[in-house]
């Protein structure tokens, strides 16, 4: 068990709320247009994040919701953000292909300079795909983004991108099946059979001491979580994530985002973070 504390940092988070959130389409397989969703739920729901995060000490800044985009809410997959830098997404579905130009008015239009702001020329679903640790950005492939947005954003941002192949539909993004826990230590979680043999093998290299999530605490999502470097805001439901975090000198915080898991996103999905 660690017996050194772990500090939190203040973090600047992305998020836009659900106004307009309903599941008309399906493009994963955790979205079923037979079911309904609880609109006024949904929104409390993600409120609840939203002033979770503000009573730990961050910023949340808000993304205005665009009726004809129901899955804005998850706000993770518009651009991803390091050092100040941003590189747009360029959506796989034409159902979401306009979220990336709403992110990247957004960025233009809240100080950041033009030269910093870049739409992609490859598909990439933000930080859907992308995770960024002290050390490398890891790069999702396999459903969603293109391999040659790991060049362009290896070119882009200068740092070092490992690609890792998805090969579990249910987990086709990045943040559904690995969490980056400590940024400033290259710590993570994940579940290994998300990825490919050859993926497992550099992920075991690269992280050695990496929690290693269940299936069922993967099929709750419990990978599509923050850590702000102490506090791991998860879904609720993937309890067996909380003892082993405690156990690291995390302090898990269960979320309950039911509603939105409908559109195939929890904590992650709805948090993109704007890394200075």
């Amino acid at each position: 068990m660690r017996t050194t504390p772990r500090t939190s940092s203040p973090r600047r988070y992305l998020m836009c709320p659900p106004t307009h959130f309903t599941v008309t389409y399906s493009i994963n397989p955790w979205m079923d247009p037979t079911k309904p969703v609880d609109l006024p739920l949904a929104l409390a729901q993600w409120e609840d994040l939203r002033d979770r995060y503000r009573a730990l000490g961050h910023t949340v800044e808000l993304l205005a919701p665009d009726p004809a985009l129901p899955d804005m809410v998850f706000a993770a997959n518009g651009a991803t953000v390091v050092e100040g830098r941003v590189l747009g997404a360029k959506f796989a579905h034409a159902e979401r292909t306009a979220e990336a130009g709403a992110h990247l008015a957004w960025f233009r239009g809240n100080g950041w300079a033009a030269d910093d702001v870049r739409a992609p020329e490859h598909v990439n679903e933000g930080e859907g795909d992308f995770a960024v640790t002290a050390s490398w950005i890891l790069a999702g492939r396999g459903f969603r983004s293109s391999p040659l947005s790991h060049d362009e954003a290896q070119e882009f941002f200068g740092r070092p991108v490992i690609g890792l192949e998805l090969v579990d539909p249910r987990y086709y993004h990045l943040d559904t099946a690995l969490c980056v826990l400590d940024d400033a230590g290259d710590e993570v979680m994940y579940y290994p059979d998300a990825f490919s043999p050859g993926s497992r093998a550099v992920l075991a290299r690269l992280f050695p001491d990496a929690l290693i999530a269940t299936a069922e605490d993967a099929a709750a999502l419990g990978l599509n979580a923050v850590s702000d470097g102490r506090n791991v805001l998860l879904p609720q439901a993937a309890v067996g994530l909380f003892e082993p975090l405690r156990r690291r000198g995390f302090e898990p915080i269960g979320m309950d985002l039911g509603e939105l898991l409908k559109g195939g996103g929890s904590v992650k999905c709805c948090t993109q973070e704007l890394r200075p």
